[in-house]
């Protein structure tokens, strides 16, 4: 409202209207670029609002992506595997054929029970019989009228008895009648129809006089008494681990500190729940103490599997809790029946805690195993050898350094063999690597020559093992105790280099090697194999120094740690990482000696068959890998004393010019290859490379390159001629 004009405090400028008119303002517009506006800046003092007002929008994609995560399989996973459904079939084949097997045995008992328990339901059908037909179960409530003096209560009571007495009288005349009537008839009818009769009768009567402490039939099967998994138990038991991040967060918010993500559910033969720890806590915090999570749940330690989920973040727990304790569980391998098999889709390992079977794939990986002694090893190598020797297109060398024998079964059936601790089996070991090592080179040159319709991914695959002419057929390496090998004075460090090479390059070409140690130390092994090996299986170890040696840097630090497994309890568990998405714990399948006997026989019948034995399996004489010939002397023949340094891959031309026999595997090898190939041969006798300037052969420009001093070559003759001398 607008002051009047004989106001004495209105401006009447203010009031008088603009020359040019009033202006119409779109809302639409102004407050598009309202929004549009830079935000003013923060003064000094003013509360800074970081929280949008209103509900959080998301995208509605993403928020069905994340759902999606939580769809329940429609298919079970146990009919996924063709091995689990199986295996599933099998065992409740079995469980129901005992069921069956054990009532029907003890059936005479139970008609023996049912004839002594006839009368008493004789006597409970009569005397029951009788109170319903004369209304007796009314009998209390018309005292009580009597007693209370409720004459119209206990006359209309009375009424209602002599009505309800009167039908059932007629309907027990009726069947009376009709038992006379039976009865007459059953005496006309043959002898079987007449025990029939009085059997049925029997079991009748015997039923009805079942003591209700007695059960008539036995239980075949006793259920065991496993708690079920509730929120209330789980927060009870995370509430005494003595974790001051949970501590801190019950006492601030008992309800909302622990979240749980999705219902508790069955998984396999346990109880699984995913949660959400309070902020701050890890699954690693958890995992420190599995023991005593153990006692808060009132479970044996082997029930007890908690493990993360990094994909989602580091405080996802996911805590299994089974029926039955993992250490007494006995894995039984499914190759113990197979009459082959096929490497390229993985060796059937073990199971993990809820029952699945693990599949450990061998084509493009590489395969280290280490525990202390006495913790399952040599049975989890018994069990990928088994694996290797049913598939006939497999070459096989088996190397046991504890002398013990546990591999001589597989003997019968392997191209490459030998069993013992003494220098002569460790030179043996040696041997193998340093000609897996030129495999290595000649699989390379040959892949690289095969047709790009043939190979696209320059890649082993089953169609180019299966060409047997081709030499590409897969070739697995086990050496069991490697320790011996790569500690050893005289040939450790060459074989630890050659090793680390295969690993590297060996890969791609069919080329696999396993190795076994219960010694993993840096001495043992080489860290350059270690980093590089893509499956690791550690079972129980001491510390954290032995656990990340085996499973990788930071494994302990990230809750992947082998010292949680019990000492011989757990014989056969461990983590197996690399061969699944996570790591998992897994406890490997068991063959016995016999059980091993069996399956190299028929291995050995199907190689047979497939005329693939060669090598220690039809008794040939071992191949030397020992060069008759000394590459620091043939260096200094090739490189003049006017010379000072030269490239490796210029030496190695040369030396495949002087000895194509030898080094032509090497200068097959193409740029850094072939300098590295001269580069690991040279590191044995302490010689070392370094920057060379120099100028192709053939001629072109001069170029800083990979190479080594003459004087380095002569250095080290003259200090392995001195060692040798001493």
């Amino acid at each position: 409202m607008t002051q009047p004009p004989d106001d004495p405090n209105h401006d009447s400028k203010d009031d008088q209207p603009d020359d040019k008119g009033a202006d119409i303002v779109d809302l639409n517009a102004a407050r598009s670029g309202r929004r549009s506006e830079p935000e003013p800046p923060v003064l000094e003092g003013e509360v800074l609002r970081v929280d949008q007002p209103g509900p959080s929008r998301t995208d509605w994609r993403a928020s069905l992506e994340r759902k999606a995560t939580t769809r329940q399989p429609i298919i079970p996973l146990w009919l996924r595997s063709r091995a689990e459904a199986i295996e599933t079939l099998r065992w409740a084949g079995l469980h129901y054929a005992h069921v069956a097997s054990y009532q029907l045995v003890r059936t005479p008992l139970y008609a023996g029970r049912l004839v002594a328990r006839a009368p008493l339901g004789l006597v409970r059908l009569v005397s029951g019989f009788v109170r319903w037909t004369f209304d007796l179960k009314g009998e209390p409530a018309r005292i009580a009228a009597v007693r209370k003096s409720d004459y119209d209560g206990y006359l209309k009571l009375s009424r209602q008895r002599d009505i309800r007495v009167r039908a059932r009288g007629w309907m027990t005349g009726l069947i009376l009648l009709g038992l006379l009537v039976l009865a007459v008839v059953t005496v006309n009818q043959p002898t079987a129809a007449q025990w029939g009769m009085l059997a049925v009768a029997v079991a009748l009567l015997g039923i009805l006089g079942k003591p209700a402490d007695r059960p008539l039939i036995n239980r075949a099967v006793m259920a065991s008494e496993v708690e079920k998994l509730t929120s209330d138990i789980v927060v009870r038991a995370l509430s005494v681990l003595g974790i001051a991040g949970i501590t801190q967060a019950l006492s601030k918010n008992p309800k909302d500190a622990i979240r749980f993500v999705a219902p508790i559910t069955r998984d396999g033969p346990g109880w699984r729940a995913d949660i959400d720890l309070p902020y701050g806590v890890t699954v690693a915090d958890v995992l420190d103490r599995r023991k005593q999570l153990s006692g808060a749940l009132r479970r044996p330690l082997g029930c007890i599997w908690p493990e993360g989920d990094p994909s989602v973040h580091e405080g996802r727990l996911i805590l299994w809790v089974g029926d039955k304790d993992l250490s007494k569980t006995v894995v039984r391998s499914p190759l113990k029946r197979a009459s082959s098999h096929d490497v390229f889709k993985g060796v059937p390992f073990g199971n993990d805690p809820r029952g699945r079977l693990v599949t450990v794939p061998l084509i493009q990986h590489n395969v280290l195993i280490g525990s202390q002694p006495g913790q399952g090893k040599t049975s989890s190598i018994r069990e990928l050898a088994a694996g290797i020797v049913l598939d006939a297109t497999v070459e096989a060398w088996f190397h046991e350094l504890k002398g013990t024998g546990d591999l001589d079964p597989y003997d019968k059936v392997c191209h490459r063999y030998v069993s013992g601790i003494e220098d002569e089996a460790i030179a043996y070991a040696a041997d193998s690597l340093t000609l897996l090592r030129k495999e290595v080179m000649r699989r390379s040159a040959a892949l690289k020559a095969l047709p790009a319709d043939l190979c696209p991914d320059k890649r082993i695959t089953r169609q180019i093992a299966d060409k047997r002419s081709l030499g590409l057929h897969p070739l697995v390496c086990i050496i069991d105790e490697c320790q011996n090998l790569f500690a050893h004075p005289e040939y450790g460090d060459k074989a630890g280099d050659d090793a680390e090479f295969i690993i590297k390059l060996g890969r791609a070409l069919g080329v696999v090697l396993i190795l076994a140690t219960q010694r993993p130390d840096r001495d043992s092994l080489p860290t350059g194999i270690s980093a590089n090996v893509s499956i690791r299986f550690c079972l129980r170890v001491a510390g954290q120094l032995e656990n990340d040696m085996i499973l990788g840097t930071s494994a302990y630090k990230n809750g992947i740690r082998a010292t949680v497994f019990v000492p011989e309890k757990d014989a056969g568990t461990g983590y197996l990482v690399g061969a699944t998405p996570m790591p998992k714990v897994v406890k490997a399948a068991y063959l016995n000696t016999p059980e091993t006997q069996l399956i190299a026989d028929r291995a050995y019948a199907l190689r047979k068959a497939r005329g693939t034995l060669s090598g220690h399996a039809l008794g040939e004489t071992p191949e030397q890998a020992a060069p008759s010939f000394d590459l620091l002397a043939d260096i200094l023949a090739v490189v003049p004393p006017s010379e000072a340094k030269v490239w490796n891959e210029t030496v190695v031309d040369r030396l495949a010019e002087l000895r194509p026999d030898a080094y032509g595997a090497w200068a097959a090898l193409e740029g850094g290859a072939k300098t590295a190939q001269l580069t690991t041969a040279l590191k044995p006798y302490g010689v070392r490379t370094m920057q060379v300037w120099g100028t192709p052969e053939s001629g072109g420009k001069g170029a800083n390159r990979i190479g080594i001093a003459r004087d380095d070559i002569t250095t080290a003759i003259t200090q392995r001629d001195k060692g040798k001398a001493s």
